[in-house]
């Protein structure tokens, strides 16, 4: 994390539904800025929504943070995106996945946030932009943004400081998470080495890691390709 971590734009979103491959899809990626503080509680952001209730949103995933400077990288390869083209909550400064670590608690404005897990990208990213392979190019990169609980619910919005009130001795940061679980899913010593952990890991990725470690590989085509 940076000396100041801040949080730059809050943003929530209605369900809407979206064209995809001949047929369409609810979603709550299009999220536009809030103006002014925003409520914050256990099911995530006053007046934000989800469609896929299964996948998103939840108290393990609360609130979806996104490091604005991803945004340059992607200028550069895909044109200047406003936040939050990737359906974020907190645009933030300071808080890259490769530096946070799984666990780490944060307090924004009033609220406590903890890091549950890496953004796991679908291709509902790639209709909402209208870029088929946006999705794999987002897991591909690792520029994935990261999920957290709410601790302490509060009131928070643009311009918050960020402040680390805790990180794990652990050391296992969202980057290796999405690294293992989604990219190098042949890594089985990384595997093992986060089965090691299993609190700071969704059963349900318990479940696949273990899989992994029996030769059985997981289709990601249906999250990736719709």
């Amino acid at each position: 994390m940076s000396p100041r971590a801040r949080v730059l734009v809050v943003s929530t979103g209605a369900v809407r539904p979206l064209p995809w491959r001949g047929r369409t899809v609810a979603t709550g990626i299009g999220k536009t800025p809030v103006h002014g503080p925003v409520d914050v509680g256990a099911s995530g952001l006053t007046g934000d929504e989800q469609a896929d209730r299964e996948h998103h949103g939840g108290p393990g995933k609360a609130v979806l943070v996104y490091p604005v400077e991803h945004y340059r990288t992607w200028a550069e390869e895909i044109g200047d995106l406003v936040p939050p083209a990737f359906g974020e909550n907190l645009t933030t400064s300071g808080l890259l996945e490769t530096d946070t670590a799984i666990g780490s608690v944060y307090a924004a404005g009033t609220a406590v946030l903890q890091v549950t897990w890496p953004r796991r990208p679908c291709y509902k990213l790639s209709a909402h932009h209208g870029i088929a392979d946006l999705a794999v190019r987002t897991q591909r990169t690792g520029r994935t943004g990261f999920y957290c609980r709410v601790l302490l619910p509060g009131r928070l919005g643009a311009g918050s400081d960020v402040e680390l009130l805790h990180r794990p001795d652990h050391g296992i940061t969202v980057a290796e998470v999405h690294r293992v679980v989604n990219v190098d899913r042949a890594d089985h010593a990384a595997a093992r080495h986060l089965l090691d952990h299993p609190e700071l890991l969704p059963s349900s990725w318990v479940g696949l890691l273990t899989k992994r470690l029996t030769g059985r590989l997981d289709d990601q085509g249906a999250r990736l390709h719709g």
